[in-house]
């Protein structure tokens, strides 16, 4: 048992639905859903069901204040979401008790307007409210709400939306999750945004897009978008995945909802679809969200390679010859053994129509090869130009890959020298004018041939990702990064060599 992952002790303070689909109801299905364990503190009990609010009654704080030292003395909390705070009393009351208790983890979805657009909070608990926002580690407002924290009005594009979140990120020192599902669109986009920098790759917003779902299925979705994050947190490597997998296992619940058949009026979501569906917890990734999350991931990477003098050299022209001759010879060595790897996979691939394809790109690498030794390096330089030890170790990963026997890694080994490539050639072919000495290399790149080979590439490796287990598509991922990183080093070789 001591090697069973720990289940997230997730409290939720919110107030009530009768009829399930939003408040403390909706968090606990929702922490469930995602592996956590979920307790409940109640601020307000709403009399409320799918087509509006009737009255709401409130407590008073002491028995608020019992109830969450009593969850705080006696369990450990993995995490706190907040939901609904009725008034400035319930307020300071919450703010107290974090203080002193100090949870490793807070989110805060900031209850303000109504989805009619009606302001639910008096002004008084509007100015208690911003002031517990610094409290919070993540923040999920609509766009009204994130209108109300900015002080400005509501906006109206997402362009509009991501800087509004930049504002009121940096005013309260908090992480944002901007949200637009109120806009109008065939996406849903959402955010994180974080104006001091502290997202993966010391990025400052990073965008998750959805297809937007048509339905009337959207009762509870900030409950529970909100509250499946803070079980996912600690959960994750980092917020990233936690709101990419919370944003999933959603747009799958609201694709259900009308299963569900509550209501006559927004309904809920249908928040276990997938638990009843498969049985098991996570929304399996897609090809698509494969494809987005590999290629931010080398985010890094890629500015590496915009960043180095060959490159740059490469692409306005005035790179030395020599450094650039020197380049070609590696590359033709590489690419002799880079087609036995690309065989390799033909010869691994499960359906004819992959096999093909890789057969025809092995094909195409020696083709390359040749093209190279003929039409731009001397007589005699590929014979007299030994392979660097910058090759020598791309190409040992690569043989490593092959000699692994696992389809999956080997391809997702050789996709770089695809995606890197027709990337860079297709941005840096607008500077190939006439009299450009090195316009024959990025029209290569840049091809129509090559940018449909490295599409179905890109294919081929996410399709085979999204259908392997997370052990395999994470051995996949590894040997991806690698290879990508070992392009890097291969640019940079020949002006570290001169």
């Amino acid at each position: 048992m001591s090697d069973m992952p720990r289940v997230p002790r997730v409290l939720s303070i919110a107030g009530t639905d009768p009829t399930g689909g939003a408040g403390i109801q909706a968090d606990l299905k929702s922490i469930a859903a995602n592996g956590g364990y979920g307790m409940a503190v109640v601020t307000a009990l709403v009399a409320q069901n799918t087509t509006g609010v009737r009255s709401v009654h409130v407590p008073p704080v002491a028995f608020l204040a019992e109830q969450l030292d009593a969850v705080s003395e006696d369990v450990e909390i993995d995490a706190v979401k907040i939901g609904m705070l009725a008034d400035v009393a319930v307020i300071d009351t919450v703010s107290a008790w974090l203080e002193r208790v100090d949870p490793p983890l807070v989110v805060l979805d900031p209850v303000m307007v109504a989805t009619s657009g009606d302001r639910l909070l008096h002004p008084d608990a509007e100015q208690a409210l911003r002031a517990l926002v610094p409290r919070a580690d993540l923040i999920t407002p609509n766009v009204p709400e994130l209108a109300v924290l900015a002080d400005e009005a509501p906006a109206t594009t997402w362009p509009d939306v991501l800087a509004q979140a930049h504002r009121v990120s940096a005013s309260y020192g908090v992480i944002v999750l901007a949200k637009g599902g109120h806009l109008a669109g065939e996406l849903a986009p959402d955010a994180l945004v974080d104006a001091r920098g502290t997202l993966s790759g010391g990025r400052t917003v990073v965008e998750l897009v959805a297809a937007r779902i048509e339905t009337t299925n959207t009762h509870g979705t900030g409950c529970s978008l909100s509250s499946a994050v803070a079980t996912l947190r600690p959960q994750s490597e980092g917020w990233e995945d936690a709101v990419a997998d919370a944003k999933r296992w959603l747009s799958e619940s609201i694709g259900h909802g009308a299963a569900l058949d509550v209501g006559r009026g927004h309904g809920p979501v249908s928040h276990f679809a997938g638990l009843w569906a498969r049985g098991g917890i996570r929304t399996p990734l897609t090809a698509e969200e494969i494809r987005v999350r590999w290629w931010d991931d080398v985010a890094d990477v890629r500015a590496g390679i915009d960043a180095l003098a060959f490159v740059r050299g490469l692409g306005d022209g005035t790179l030395d010859r020599d450094a650039f001759t020197w380049y070609l010879a590696q590359d033709a060595l590489y690419l002799r053994d880079y087609s036995r790897v690309l065989a390799k996979a033909s010869r691994l691939a499960p359906t004819v129509e992959e096999q093909a394809f890789w057969a025809t790109s092995a094909q195409g690498s020696l083709v390359a090869e040749l093209q190279l030794h003929d039409g731009w390096l001397p007589a005699g330089t590929l014979a007299e130009t030994p392979a660097g030890p910058t090759t020598t170790a791309y190409l040992n990963h690569l043989l490593a890959a092959a000699d692994r026997g696992d389809y999956g890694v080997l391809v997702a080994a050789v996709l770089p020298c695809y995606w890197l490539y027709s990337d860079l050639g297709s941005r840096l072919l607008p500077l190939a004018v006439d009299g450009h000495p090195y316009a024959d290399w990025l029209h290569t790149y840049a091809a129509p041939g090559f940018a449909e080979a490295t599409r179905r590439a890109i294919e081929i490796v996410t399709s085979r990702a999204a259908t392997s287990t997370p052990e395999a598509r994470q051995a996949m991922w590894e040997a991806y990064r690698a290879s990508s990183e070992h392009e890097l080093a291969f640019f940079a070789a020949p002006t570290e060599k001169r």
